[in-house]
């Protein structure tokens, strides 16, 4: 609940902890507000710990506004990685908020965030506000306020272009929130905390009369909850890419990765350069080069680049859960801060998941180059490599035609599939761009995977891949799914002369002790399988 503030209750000791550490593992996870300052920080700010009766704690920094509180110039708590909590819960509040970050309020009003979650507006925001100690508007404008800092910290775009970037209605507007939550106007801000490497937009293309920029260019840094296996979230990223949609470069994993793609955001096409680079042991710093129709879509890109690399996952929770288990502990300390990549379109990935069901890696790429060749609009990028986007639903439904029984296959047709799952492609794409499948990030889990079932060719495995890259479901789990099995066998979890159903059985059943966290156990497991199978060829 929200705030914490009884000194008695085990979770406001738990945190308390926390800040007299300064412990940078919670940061993003909840604020600590000061009464005798009037402040709140970030739990690893280097301030003097304050009095135990005068701390408050928040779950949002929304709600520390909302008290009254101002943001922390020492620690600029505005500048954490977001909360894991988004993703594990799976009530309307955490479903909101997925939105939220979407920009949704921005971009249709809390009566669009409303009617996308079924329920009232006014519902939604009683439920907030008792959840969250916020509501709807107020989260939304501590989501913008977030986006502006990193962009007067991180570029050199003009403050009024800052300003329509991070989705503020006008000037004023942005100049009075600024200083409401920092206490600084927004220059102020700049020559205070800006980073040390910037970036500027082209300087020769028109600015419209709403601020904006297009084709919009500029680099952001995302801050990232360390440690952080970027080598293996590129690795999973690079061996799915699709031609000329995606891109990636790991010739030079130990020390810097890469990965680009193309995505449709709510202005317009877009592309995004994402670069990880090692900083000691196990840490990583992550900038993203943005290419955008419109600045209004800085936040939207920045929001799913996040979910795309689970950089508001919590490796430390999710580590110590799953390293408890003997059967687990070697590959956890051999991967820490595993992560389990999400999605920038959900539409795309179901279309994905459903081609890639039943054949290896290798030929559904083949397979999904040749449909975004085929359908997908072309897309000129600085980018290299990156010339068209992933088609939409309505595309695949236009140019994928149907097979006819007793008709010779067409060798060029977009998809060389077996008729009944061309079919099931192609009426799946129908349901989403019709909305009557309707895939987003804020679905509920447990109706959405009952969709997908009812669905010709679509099972249990596909749903539960699905909500884990879509929902960012930290606790799927793919029955049936080969080299999980693969995986648990080279770790000795099971016999390997068990039969295939027999396995796929006690595998799901030893599974359940990793809840909630059985997404990242599976990506362990699927690790496994894959370095098995590379010694195995090796001849080790």
């Amino acid at each position: 609940m929200n705030p914490i503030g009884a000194t008695d209750d085990p979770l406001f000791a738990e945190r308390y902890r926390a800040i007299d550490a300064r412990d940078i593992r919670f940061d993003g996870q909840f604020f600590t507000a000061v009464s005798s300052t009037g402040i709140y920080c970030r739990p690893s700010c280097p301030a003097r710990t304050p009095k135990p009766h005068n701390v408050t704690f928040y779950l949002t920094s929304a709600a520390a506004h909302e008290a009254g509180f101002r943001a922390c110039k020492r620690c600029l708590p505005e500048a954490t990685p977001g909360t894991p909590e988004w993703d594990i819960r799976r009530d309307l509040a955490g479903r909101a908020m997925r939105l939220i970050a979407d920009g949704v309020v921005d971009r249709e009003g809390v009566d669009g965030l409303a009617a996308r979650l079924g329920y009232t507006s006014r519902h939604l925001h009683r439920l907030l506000v008792a959840e969250l100690g916020a509501g709807p508007l107020a989260l939304a404008r501590a989501r913008r306020a977030q986006s502006a800092r990193t962009l007067l910290v991180g570029t050199d775009l003009p403050v009024a272009q800052v300003a329509f970037a991070a989705g503020f209605g006008s000037v004023r507007q942005f100049n009075d929130t600024i200083q409401v939550v920092f206490a600084f106007r927004p220059g102020e801000l700049r020559l205070k905390a800006r980073a040390h490497h910037a970036s500027t937009p082209d300087a020769d293309q028109p600015v419209d009369a709403d601020g904006t920029v297009a084709p919009v260019r500029l680099d952001v840094d995302l801050p990232v909850r360390q440690p952080f296996d970027a080598a293996g979230v590129f690795r999973f990223l690079a061996e799915r890419a699709v031609d000329q949609v995606e891109v990636a470069d790991l010739s030079k994993a130990g020390e810097r990765v890469r990965y680009a793609r193309t995505l449709t955001l709510p202005q317009g096409p877009a592309a995004v350069d994402i670069v990880a680079t090692r900083i000691g042991h196990t840490g990583w710093r992550v900038r993203v080069g943005l290419e955008l129709a419109s600045l209004a879509d800085v936040a939207p890109a920045v929001a799913r680049v996040r979910r795309l690399l689970d950089l508001d996952a919590d490796p430390v929770a999710i580590d110590a859960s799953l390293g408890a288990d003997p059967a687990l502990a070697s590959l956890v300390a051999r991967t820490p801060g595993i992560r389990v990549p999400g999605a920038v379109d959900p539409h795309e990935l179901v279309v994905r998941a459903l081609i890639g069901q039943q054949i290896s890696v290798g030929a559904a790429r083949t397979h999904l180059g040749r449909l975004a060749a085929h359908a997908g609009s072309p897309y000129e990028s600085a980018i290299a490599g990156l010339s068209r986007l992933f088609p939409t639903p309505s595309q695949i439904a236009a140019a994928v035609p149907l097979p006819v029984a007793g008709e010779r296959l067409d060798p060029d047709r977009p998809l060389r599939l077996p008729g009944q799952a061309i079919r099931a492609v192609v009426a799946t794409a129908q349901a989403l761009a019709s909305g009557e499948l309707d895939v987003h990030v804020a679905a509920d889990a447990d109706t959405l995977r009952s969709q997908l079932v009812a669905r010709p060719r679509i099972g249990a495995w596909t749903a539960a891949y699905i909500a884990m890259r879509v929902l960012g479901d930290p606790d799927a789990w793919l029955i049936g799914d080969v080299a999980l099995v693969a995986g648990a066998k080279a770790i000795g979890l099971l016999d390997g002369t068990a039969p295939t159903a027999a396995s796929h059985r006690a595998l799901a059943h030893r599974a359940e002790a990793w809840a909630p966290w059985r997404s990242y156990a599976a990506m362990h497991l699927w690790r496994a399988a894959t370095d098995a199978a590379a010694a195995r060829r090796s001849g080790r």
